[in-house]
């Protein structure tokens, strides 16, 4: 089954919290996807430095991850899937952040395993798959 990394994977990775490398051998085989959602954050996070230096090194960082993954695009079935979920989610009295929701739809939608840092409130949304990168994680 393949794999959608969320943005707090590749965080937690840069800044030396998350070793992703044994996650990453333990799906041998399997496809690895960004999302262009992700990819967006990423490149928030370079215009957010405050220094050339933190820039240059964010900059580095997030062209290796979009050149290491292929980008995975909101399409059709994507959003078809993040509106049935977000009324899902709605009618349970659940929430879900705006950029969270679309990673979750894109997976649904593409049969994909999220793979997080935290679950965070992800875990409330039906029928995501969701496998923890940090320590203790399933």
């Amino acid at each position: 089954m393949g794999v959608l990394i969320d943005p707090s994977v590749l965080f937690e990775h840069e800044r030396g919290r998350l070793d992703a490398g044994p996650h990453l051998d333990a799906h041998a085989g399997a496809p690895f996807f960004l999302s262009v959602v992700s990819a967006a954050e990423l490149l928030r996070g370079v215009q957010l430095a405050r220094t050339s230096r933190a820039r240059s090194l964010r900059a580095a960082f997030a062209e290796a991850v979009v050149q290491r993954f292929p980008l995975l695009p909101v399409d059709l079935g994507s959003a078809r899937t993040h509106a049935r979920l977000s009324v899902e989610l709605g009618e349970l009295r659940r929430s879900v952040g705006a950029a969270d929701l679309w990673l979750a739809a894109q997976a649904v939608a593409n049969g994909l395993v999220l793979a997080v840092g935290e679950p965070r409130e992800l875990g409330r949304v039906p029928g995501l798959r969701l496998e923890s990168w940090l320590a203790g994680g399933g």
